[in-house]
C-alpha cells in the first residue's frame, strides 16, 4: 500500500491504532494568545502530532492571533520552532509542508475591531483555499479577564455564526471563574454567544490516558467494582504535587492559590470519576450526569478548621539547591495569604460512599512531582496471624498514577520467604511504558481532536463547574476570615497541620 500523500503514514497501520482512531473533518483552529507558553509548548506541538498521525484533514488550517507584528511567514517559523522543540512525534518534512499551507497570522489586540474583521476575512480566505467548510474552533489561550471581550468580539463580527451547515466552537482554558458568582457571570456571557454544545472547557487532566483508564479499571474489570464502596474502602487520597515554585508567575498566581488553581477543577474531576456510578454509556451526556451526581452529593466537613489546611512554602532545599519561600518570590506581595498548598477532607453523601473520607491535596515545592489517586482499603476484620507476623503490614491499596510514570499499582500483603510466617507489603505494578509499544498521546492531542470532532466527553459541563465552586467557596471564605496560612519548608511534603488532619483519625498521607 502506498503511503498517504498527506502524512506519509500507512492508513492500515493508523486504522489499527485504537487510541486515536478518529479523523477530523474539514476544519481549522484559531488560537488567541498564540505567543504564550501554553501555545508554544502544548497547543502547536499537539496540532503537528495530530497531523503526523494522519488525524487531521489535508486542508486543516491554523490561525494565530496576537499583538506581535508578524507576517504569516514569521508565525509559521514560530510554529516550526515550537514543533521541533516540543513535539512528541518525529519531525517529517512532508507533514510540515502540508500543514504550513494552512497557517495564517492576524495581528491585533482583543479590543481591536479592525483586527477581528481581518480575522473574519482570513477565515473566509481559508474556506476557499483550504476547504475548511466554515468549520472553526476558537481557542482562548488568554488570561481569564480577557474571556468576555474575546467572546463578545467573536459575536460582534459574526465569527460565532454557524451558517450553511458549518460549526463554530469556543475552547476555554481554566480557571473558569474565581468563585461561583464569577463563574455564573462568565457562563452567561459565553452562552449569550455560544450554545452549550459549542463550548469546550479544557481540563487537560481529563485528556490524560491514565485518567481515562479509571473508567476502564472500574467498569471493564469485575474484580474491582464489587469492593469499590464503603463496605471495603477505608478512605481515598487524591494528590497533585509539584516540585517547582511559582517561578515568574507571581502576577497570575497571587490571589488565586493552589485550591482554586488545582482542587476546584483537576482534583474534584478526578474525585468524581473515582466515585461515580457506572454510566449507561460513555457518551458525553451520560458521563456528565454521573459526575454531576457525585459533585452534588459532596458534603463539607463540619469543622473547616480541623479538616482543611492551607499553607505557603517557606525557604528550604529542593533538589540539592536552596529555594526561597513564597513570600520572597519576585513579584509576590509580602503580606500575601495566597495558598501554595491546600488539603481538604470531603465526603460523598450517598449509599456507595457514606462515611468514607476523600482527602484532596495539592501543593508547590513538595517532595516530588506526582499526581495519583490512592484507594485505601480497610484492614481485614479478622487475622489468624500473630501480631508480630504482620507488624510491617499496611493496608491494601489500588493506586492510579496519573503522572509522571503513568500506571496502576496494587498493594497487598505477601509472605516473606523463609521458615517463619512473616507478612509484608508487596506491590503488583502496571506501567504504560512497559505494557504498550507506543507512547501515549499528549492530553492536548486528544482534547484538540475531540473539539474538532465535537465530542465533549472529556470536557466539564456548566453544572460541574458551578458545583465545584459551591464546594470550594465556603472553604475559601473560611480561610479568608481565619488567620494566615501555615508554613512548610520547600522540598518537604507539606505542613505538619496537614499530617495532623489525618492522624486524628488514625490515618497518614502516602509518601509517593
Amino acid at each position: 500500500m502506498t503511503p498517504s500523500p498527506v502524512t506519509g503514514a500507512n492508513p492500515l497501520r493508523d486504522a489499527a491504532d485504537r487510541r486515536l482512531p478518529r479523523i477530523a473533518g474539514p476544519s481549522g483552529l484559531v488560537i488567541f494568545g498564540v505567543t504564550g507558553d501554553l501555545s508554544r509548548k502544548k497547543l502547536m506541538p499537539a496540532v503537528y502530532d495530530l497531523a503526523n498521525r494522519g488525524l487531521l484533514p489535508p486542508g486543516f488550517s491554523l490561525v494565530g492571533f496576537a499583538r506581535r507584528e508578524w507576517e504569516h511567514e514569521d508565525f509559521a517559523q514560530e510554529v516550526h520552532d515550537a514543533v521541533k522543540e516540543h513535539a512528541r512525534t518525529p519531525f517529517r518534512e512532508e507533514v510540515w509542508q502540508q500543514l504550513v499551507q494552512g497557517m495564517r497570522f492576524v495581528q491585533g489586540t482583543f479590543d481591536d475591531d479592525e483586527a477581528f474583521e481581518r480575522l473574519r476575512s482570513t477565515i473566509e480566505e481559508l474556506d476557499k483555499a483550504q476547504g475548511t467548510g466554515g468549520n472553526f474552533a476558537f481557542y482562548l489561550s488568554v488570561p481569564p479577564k480577557s474571556f468576555p471581550v474575546v467572546i463578545q468580539q467573536l459575536k460582534k463580527h459574526g465569527l460565532a455564526d454557524q451558517t450553511n451547515g458549518s460549526w463554530r466552537r469556543a475552547v476555554i482554558e481554566k480557571p473558569f471563574g474565581h468563585d461561583l458568582a464569577s463563574a455564573q457571570e462568565l457562563n452567561e456571557i459565553v452562552h449569550e454567544v455560544f450554545a452549550p454544545d459549542q463550548v469546550f472547557r479544557i481540563d487537560h487532566y481529563l485528556g490524560k490516558e491514565t485518567v481515562q483508564n479509571i473508567l476502564a479499571l472500574r467498569f471493564a474489570n469485575q474484580m474491582f467494582e464489587p469492593i469499590w464502596n464503603r463496605s471495603f474502602v477505608d478512605h481515598v487520597q487524591i494528590t497533585m504535587a509539584e516540585d517547582i515554585g511559582i517561578g515568574g508567575r507571581a502576577g497570575y498566581y497571587d490571589g488565586i492559590g493552589a485550591a482554586r488553581d488545582v482542587i476546584q477543577n483537576h482534583l474534584l474531576q478526578l474525585m468524581a470519576l473515582t466515585a461515580m456510578e457506572e454510566p449507561s454509556s460513555f457518551d458525553a451526556d451520560a458521563l456528565a450526569a454521573e459526575k454531576t451526581k457525585v459533585l452534588g452529593a459532596v458534603k463539607l466537613p463540619k469543622d473547616l478548621g480541623r479538616d482543611t489546611v492551607r499553607a505557603q512554602y517557606a525557604a528550604g532545599w529542593q533538589g540539592g539547591e536552596k529555594a526561597v519561600g513564597y513570600l520572597e518570590e519576585e513579584g509576590t506581595d509580602p503580606d500575601s495569604k495566597t495558598d501554595t498548598y491546600a488539603a481538604i477532607k470531603l465526603e460523598v453523601d450517598n449509599r456507595r460512599w457514606a462515611g468514607v473520607p476523600f482527602y484532596l491535596r495539592t501543593g508547590k515545592r513538595l517532595g516530588r512531582r506526582v499526581t495519583e489517586i490512592a484507594v485505601v482499603f480497610q484492614r481485614a476484620p479478622h487475622s489468624p496471624f500473630d501480631t508480630t507476623a504482620t507488624e510491617e503490614l499496611g493496608q491494601n491499596a489500588v493506586v492510579i498514577r496519573v503522572q509522571p510514570d503513568e500506571g496502576v499499582t496494587v498493594r497487598f500483603g505477601s509472605k516473606v520467604p523463609g521458615t517463619s510466617m512473616e507478612i509484608r507489603d508487596v506491590s503488583m505494578d502496571f506501567a504504560y511504558g512497559e505494557s504498550f509499544t507506543e507512547s501515549s498521546p499528549e492530553a492536548y492531542e486528544r482534547l484538540i481532536l475531540d473539539v474538532l470532532l465535537g465530542d465533549s466527553n472529556l470536557f466539564p459541563r456548566t453544572e460541574e463547574v458551578e458545583l465545584s465552586w459551591r464546594i470550594l467557596d465556603p472553604i475559601e471564605q473560611y480561610w479568608d476570615k481565619h488567620g494566615k496560612p501555615a508554613q512548610y519548608p520547600a522540598g518537604t511534603w507539606g505542613p505538619v497541620e496537614a499530617d495532623e488532619m489525618l492522624q486524628r483519625n488514625g490515618r497518614s498521607w502516602r509518601r509517593p
